[in-house]
This record gives C-alpha cells, structure tokens and sequence, in this order.
C-alpha cells in the first residue's frame, strides 16, 4: 500500500480554503437541530458521496471529510472522529458506533509538520463498537465486529470479531441460523420463542 505525504506546512491557498470550509460547515453540522431540513442539507454538504438511508450524528469532527465516502443505510453515531487525508470508506450497512476515531494519517517521526497517510475502509455490515480506534492502512472486513475500546493496528478478516489493545482474534462469526416456517408436511409451523429469536 502506497503512503501518501502532505506536508502541511506547505498547503495551498486552495486547500486551506477548502480546509476552512469544512472547519465552518463541520461547526454548524454541530450546532444545529437534528432531523431538521437544515441538518440533513449540511449532512450532505459535508459527506457529498454519502448513500441513501445513511445518517451521521453529532458532535462530529472530520478533518478532510470531502475524503470520506459513505455507502447506503451506514449508522454513524455521535462523537464520531475522521481524520481523512488517507481516505475513509464506510461500505454499505456498516455501523459506527459513538465516540470511534477512524484515523487515515499519522505523523512522519522526524518531520512533524508531515502527516503520512494511508486509507480506513470498513467493509459491508461492520460493527465497529464504541470508543474503537481504527489506525491508518486497516481494512476491516465484511460483518467483521470490533470490540469497545480496541485499538485496530492491522488489517481485520471478513466475519470475525477482534477486541482489545492492540486489537486481537477472539472468534468467528458463525453463519447466522436458518430458521423454517414449514414442517416436512409443508404445513405452518407456529415458531416459539425460543426459535431464533422471535
């Protein structure tokens, strides 16, 4: 995976035009009424990509957020931190729990005033549990699980849960039951509590 180097010391006036944009449309996302016309349109003026049946709670704080691409029905929940100069790429489905850091950049060790950076994706139907830190370059996979409070340093496999700091294996997720209306007589079968769930 190719690192990318900004040096912001070194920005444009374009960029940090566009950086005082956001900073500004970012503060009133903040301050305004949630579920109001007015939320939904900066909402939308801050995540341009973002899918349908998506949303994004406040208090939020982005920093390149024109960097961040949001699929269909995602759940972010308030408190939410992206540091997007690397990219960030929430897939379709995926929930964001409160207070998680998604961080595509760091900084170089000698040279400060360079962020390196490299791209977050978090894949279909992920849960990413509350307070988690996703650090740059992790790919987090389809229906992965990451645990409360874990701090992610690699890459995540599809369909298993990681938990912890730095974040490590704990299971797989078993396909999900597959539950039958009908007996071998193909008559209704009335499902007790009991039975997945119902």
């Amino acid at each position: 995976m190719e690192e990318l180097r900004i040096d912001v010391s070194k920005q444009s006036a374009e960029e940090l035009a566009l950086a005082a944009e956001h900073s500004r449309l970012v503060f009133e996302f903040n301050h305004t009424m949630p579920g109001t016309d007015e939320y939904n349109s900066l909402m939308h003026r801050i995540f341009p990509s973002m899918g349908e049946g998506s949303r994004v709670g406040t208090p939020l704080t982005a920093v390149r957020p024109h960097k961040v691409n949001i699929g269909k029905n995602v759940v972010v929940m308030p408190g939410c931190l992206m540091m997007s100069a690397g990219g960030i790429t929430i897939d379709d489905g995926a929930m964001i729990a409160a207070n998680v850091q998604l961080i595509s950049n760091n900084h170089d060790l000698y040279e400060r005033q360079v962020i390196t950076c490299k791209p977050v994706h978090i894949g279909k139907n992920a849960w990413i549990g509350a307070g988690a830190t996703i650090l740059p370059g992790v790919t987090i996979g389809d229906n992965a699980v990451v645990g409360a409070a874990s701090v992610v340093t690699k890459d995540v496999a599809p369909d298993t849960i990681v938990a912890g700091n730095p974040a490590r294996f704990i299971k797989r997720i078993p396909p999900a039951p597959s539950c039958s209306l009908m007996n071998e007589d193909d008559e209704l079968v009335q499902l007790g509590l009991d039975s997945c769930g119902d």
